[in-house]
């Protein structure tokens, strides 16, 4: 007997049929291709671990990735930049200055440099210019030490992971929790990459197709801000794709060649059709999705998830966090940047928008604000 399905819930799930055609709705299956393409909780909003338990743990790393699957986060996203050697690393830039200890490390004194890196000069320490190994010989820390002074506690402790590592977690934890963790990795700076060299996205294709990830099934997704990265993925790969979009400005392939959309097109509903031709899933800066009021409050939500799944695409906007400084000023509690505010009543909102998955640096909070949501 079926279960009986009503409310919220029931509103997703409606959702989902309409945005996998053939997905499973109530139990039932009407089609081979939408129960292919479903991810993990597809009946539900998706909880993307934003690299791992970023409010939490520092980021990018073993223990930030498995406390977000403690804490119920369907994926884990690392981030990905390449060695000196050719090695996918999982770090969130490749000047690694404020992510790792190599500033205590003598041995490494001369290779800090500036570079320019989609545009702007960066001073620091570059992964391109590390093999693995020496990049094993550091410890992430806290990048923001500032507002997350409990995380600076875990500084030393973990190793920078790569990418066949983080697959590795990813089935580990599958199995230690009885059910299926996803990951998402990024591409990072690809045009950047591919200038001098290092293309990520070779070596993305290889670790996706050798671990057996390379399916419709959503056990993988892979994303860039730069479309030309994600269509290379999707000329080669099966996974879905999330098209990460800013609030403004231009991809830095638009940039770089001085043709392609920026961000603003890319969100009308052309640009969301044109999407829809190499990814299934966008990723927008969440005030793309409810805009915030000219004094910092929270807004009404845009046509954005209206106009996306129109286009048969599913949003997953980001980056959730539990900060004041992270929040609405209506959302706020106190002064007190670092202090948590109502970040619950930010979930609910969004949820209620119709979004069909998120970025969460907490992802705990993230997943109770789901189940507040889908229960209400």
């Amino acid at each position: 007997m079926l279960a009986r399905v009503t409310g919220k819930r029931a509103a997703l799930l409606a959702a989902v049929a309409v945005l996998l055609p053939g997905a499973m709705v109530g139990g039932v299956v009407g089609g081979a291709m939408g129960a292919a393409e479903a991810a993990p909780h597809a009946k539900e909003p998706t909880i993307f671990g934003h690299r791992g338990a970023a409010g939490y743990r520092p980021e990018h790393t073993v223990g930030s990735y498995e406390l977000a699957v403690q804490m119920g986060a369907d994926y884990i996203e690392p981030d990905l930049v390449p060695t000196k050697d050719g090695v996918l690393i999982a770090r969130h830039e490749n000047e690694i200055g404020g992510t790792t200890d190599v500033k205590d490390h003598p041995e490494f004194a001369s290779r800090r440099t500036t570079k320019t890196i989609d545009g702007t000069k960066v001073t620091g320490w570059f992964t391109e210019d590390f093999t693995l190994a020496e990049v094993k010989t550091l410890r992430a820390v806290e990048r923001l030490p500032s507002v997350r002074q409990r995380n600076t506690l875990y500084n030393g402790r973990y190793q920078v992971p790569t990418l066949q590592e983080v697959i590795d977690l990813a089935e580990g934890l599958s199995a230690k929790y009885h059910r299926r963790i996803g990951v998402i990795p990024e591409t990072k700076h690809p045009t950047y990459f591919r200038s001098i060299g290092l293309p990520l996205e070779g070596g993305l294709v290889k670790a996706l197709k050798d671990n057996g990830l390379d399916k419709r099934d959503g056990r993988a997704i892979v994303q860039s801000f730069e479309p030309s990265s994600l269509r290379i993925l999707h000329r080669s790969l099966r996974v879905p794709g999330l098209q990460d979009l800013s609030a403004g400005g231009a991809p830095y392939d638009t940039i770089a060649t001085g043709t392609g959309p920026t961000f603003a097109e890319m969100i009308t509903p052309a640009g969301l059709r044109e999407i829809r031709t190499y990814a299934q899933w966008i990723g927008p800066d969440k005030s793309l999705v409810i805009s915030l009021k000219a004094d910092g409050t929270l807004g009404a939500p845009t046509s954005l998830v209206k106009d996306a799944h129109a286009a048969t695409l599913k949003v997953g906007p980001y980056t959730f966090r539990n900060e004041n400084q992270f929040l609405p000023a209506d959302l706020r509690v106190g002064t007190v940047p670092s202090d948590y505010g109502q970040a619950l009543k930010e979930y609910d909102a969004f949820f209620e928008a119709g979004i069909d998955g998120l970025f969460s640096d907490n992802p705990d909070t993230a997943v109770a604000a789901r189940g507040d949501f889908l229960d209400g």
